[in-house]
C-alpha cells in the first residue's frame, strides 16, 4: 500500500490535474445526458406535426393494416391528416379505411387512399402505382413501418431461406425503394418527416434473430446518413427505437412495466418525435420511458456491443426459443 501511495505522490502535479479534469469531464457528461433522459422521458413533448403539414396534408404509411402501423394511421388521422395506407392485405386496408373515414365523418372527414402490395414480392409494378397513388398529393409524413421478423428465435444457420430472403427484401429493399418515391415529395416542399422504425435488435448485437439483427442495423446506418442528406431541405428524418410492444409481431400480449401496449407507444412516438441526444446514435430516439431508461444504462455501463450485452441477448433468446418449440410440440400433440 505503501508503495502504491509512493507510486502516486510521484506522479507530477499537473498530471494529476488533467486526469482529475478529464474525469470530471466525462462524469458531467454523463450526467448531463441523464439529464437529458429524463427531462425527454417525462417533461419534453416533440414538436407539434402541424410544423410538417396544414390539416389535410397525407401521411404515407406503409404495414398498415395490422399492429403499430394500424395505430399510426388511427392517431394520425386523430390529427386531421389524410392518409395512404400500405399493406400486404386488400380486405384488411379496406376495412380500416372505412372504419377511420366513419370514424372521422363528423370532424369535416379525411380521405383514404390504399395500397395492397406485398413487399415480399419486390415487384417493380407495385412501387410504381404507389408512385402514381400520391402523385400531386401535398405529402407531409411517410412512416416506414412495414417488417418482417424471424417466427421464432432460430440459429443463423438454420433460417430457412424464404425466411431470410423476405426478411432483407421487406425491412431493407421495400423501405429504401418506398422512401426514394416518397422523399423527393418532402424535398420540393421543403418540409416533412420521415420516421423509421428500429429495433433493440438492431442497436445492439442479438444472436438467434441475427438476419431480423442485421437488417435492423442497416436501417439505422442508413436513417443516420439519409438524415444528414435531407437536413439542408429541412425534412426531419428520425429512426424511432422500440423495445417489445403488444403486437403481433412480438407475439406478447400481456403489457408490462417495459413492454407498452401499441396505442401507448405510438401515442409516445408521434408526441416525441426526435427528443434524442443521451445516446449514440444520431437522428434516433426512443420514445417509451422505460425502453429509454434500459438504453442509457446499457450505454453507460456494460456497453451496447459488449460480450455481456451479446451474451445476455443471446441467452434470453435461445430460451424464447426453447419455450417456443416446447409450445408447438404440444400443439403437434393435439392435432
Amino acid at each position: 500500500m505503501a508503495s502504491l501511495l509512493d507510486h502516486v505522490s510521484a506522479v507530477p502535479k499537473p498530471v494529476i490535474g488533467a486526469l482529475a479534469g478529464v474525469g470530471a469531464v466525462y462524469l458531467g457528461l454523463k450526467l448531463y445526458s441523464y439529464l437529458r433522459l429524463v427531462l425527454s422521458a417525462f417533461i419534453f413533448s416533440g414538436p407539434n406535426l402541424r410544423k410538417y403539414g396544414r390539416a389535410g396534408s397525407w401521411a404515407v404509411i406503409t404495414g398498415a393494416s395490422d399492429g403499430l402501423g394500424k395505430e399510426y394511421a388511427s392517431q394520425l388521422a386523430a390529427k386531421g391528416f389524410n392518409l395512404v395506407l400500405v399493406s400486404r392485405t386488400q380486405a384488411k386496408l379496406e376495412a380500416l379505411a372505412k372504419e377511420l373515414e366513419n370514424k372521422h365523418l363528423g370532424k369535416g372527414g379525411i380521405q383514404i387512399k390504399i395500397l395492397a402490395m406485398d413487399f415480399a414480392k419486390d415487384d417493380d409494378a407495385d412501387y410504381e402505382k404507389l408512385a402514381v397513388l400520391i402523385r400531386g398529393l401535398d405529402v407531409a409524413i411517410l412512416i416506414n413501418n412495414v417488417g418482417q421478423s424471424h417466427s421464432i428465435p432460430v440459429p443463423f444457420l438454420e433460417t430457412p431461406k424464404e425466411e431470410l430472403q423476405n426478411i432483407v427484401t421487406i425491412n431493407c429493399l421495400g423501405t429504401l425503394k418506398v422512401t426514394q418515391i416518397v422523399a423527393p415529395l418532402l424535398k420540393q416542399r421543403k418540409h416533412g418527416l420521415i420516421l423509421t422504425m428500429g429495433s433493440f435488435a438492431g442497436w445492439t448485437p442479438t444472436p438467434y434473430l441475427a438476419t431480423y439483427s442485421g437488417s435492423k442495423a442497416f436501417l439505422q446506418q442508413w436513417s443516420s446518413a439519409l438524415a444528414s442528406e435531407l437536413a439542408d431541405d429541412r425534412v426531419d428524418v428520425y429512426l424511432c427505437l422500440s423495445h417489445l410492444v403488444t403486437t403481433a409481431m412480438s407475439k406478447v400480449r400481456r403489457p408490462s412495466l417495459l413492454i407498452p401496449t401499441a396505442p401507448n407507444f405510438v401515442r409516445s412516438a408521434l408526441g416525441k418525435v426526435g427528443l434524442g441526444g443521451y445516446q449514440s446514435v444520431p437522428n434516433s430516439y426512443v420514445p417509451w420511458w422505460s425502453h429509454s431508461f434500459m438504453l442509457w444504462l446499457i450505454e453507460t455501463f456494460p456497453g451496447v456491443s459488449s460480450p455481456v450485452t451479446i451474451f445476455y441477448n443471446k441467452k434470453m433468446h435461445v430460451d424464447i426459443r426453447r419455450r417456443a418449440l416446447r409450445k408447438q410440440a404440444r400443439e403437434a400433440k393435439k392435432q
